[in-house]
């Protein structure tokens, strides 16, 4: 696991780092199995009372690991753990499957979670952000939700949870189009919690804060406000069942070749 995440624990707030930095901390197989890793032992460690997750180098994660996407252009295959074998609509942790474990899992902790979002933000890496309870966003930070420009929707636990944060005109250009957006967008459409100089030392200050308060309240705080949303299950599964279809398909092959080849895409009717 260190050798894609790495934990420090002091006085209760856990200081979670992506370090993968030479390839911008894109998700390899390694990486999904590091942050699933990170989660379980999290989860079970009672002395945490607040995480701090961020990435190290120019980005916080840049998404899905290009070579995963050059072997969908040869042959197929989802880019995850398991690839073209890996049946994405077997929940394998609780009502989520792996990946979607990756991000789902950050909900799941026990306590508060803080992303602190330098750099970009794409795909998979805008959806690990969204695990997190808040978001700390640097000013020139960039996101997206950039599935469709590799034929693909978001299946990352990504739906749920940006269904309870953005309103559904916005949430569609944005899945629709995979445009780029900035730190003062997302701040407008409520993915942002706030835009700081130095997300990180902010985020470590605020984490520090919540763990000076009584854990049993803090926990039980974060429990009910989970409770305020709607079942989730259902939307995770509906991610996966949709990606599975897409995952190989003419189109999709098509879309991630175009995008390898810098060309324009030809997809069929």
């Amino acid at each position: 696991m260190e050798e894609r995440v790495s934990i420090s624990i002091s006085e209760g707030v856990a200081d979670v780092r992506l370090v993968r930095a030479d390839k911008m901390n894109a998700l390899d197989q390694a990486m999904f199995e590091a942050l699933v890793a990170a989660t379980d032992r999290l989860s079970k460690d009672k002395s945490v009372r607040a995480v701090v997750l961020s990435g190290e180098g120019r980005a916080f994660c840049a998404g899905l690991d290009m070579g995963r996407f050059a072997a969908m252009k040869e042959k197929g295959g989802n880019g995850i753990p398991g690839g073209e074998n890996r049946d994405l609509t077997k929940r394998t942790h609780g009502q989520a499957n792996f990946p979607q474990q990756a991000v789902w899992g950050w909900r799941q902790l026990p306590v508060p979670v803080i992303a602190a979002v330098h750099g970009v933000a794409f795909g998979g890496g805008f959806q690990l952000s969204l695990g997190a309870d808040m978001r700390f966003l640097s000013a020139d930070a960039r996101m997206s939700i950039m599935e469709i420009k590799w034929g693909l929707v978001p299946d990352m636990a990504g739906t749920p949870i940006l269904a309870s944060l953005v309103r559904d005109d916005i949430l569609r250009d944005l899945t629709y189009t995979g445009r780029i957006f900035s730190a003062q967008e997302a701040m407008a459409f409520g993915l942002a919690t706030r835009i700081c100089d130095d997300p990180r030392a902010a985020a470590l200050e605020v984490a520090r804060e919540i763990a000076g308060k009584s854990p049993d309240a803090i926990r039980a705080a974060k429990r009910l406000l989970n409770n305020l949303s709607v079942d989730p299950g259902p939307a995770l599964l509906a991610e996966s069942v949709e990606q599975q279809k897409l995952i190989g398909s003419p189109n999709q092959t098509e879309a991630v070749r175009a995008n390898l080849e810098k060309r324009a895409a030809k997809y069929a009717d």
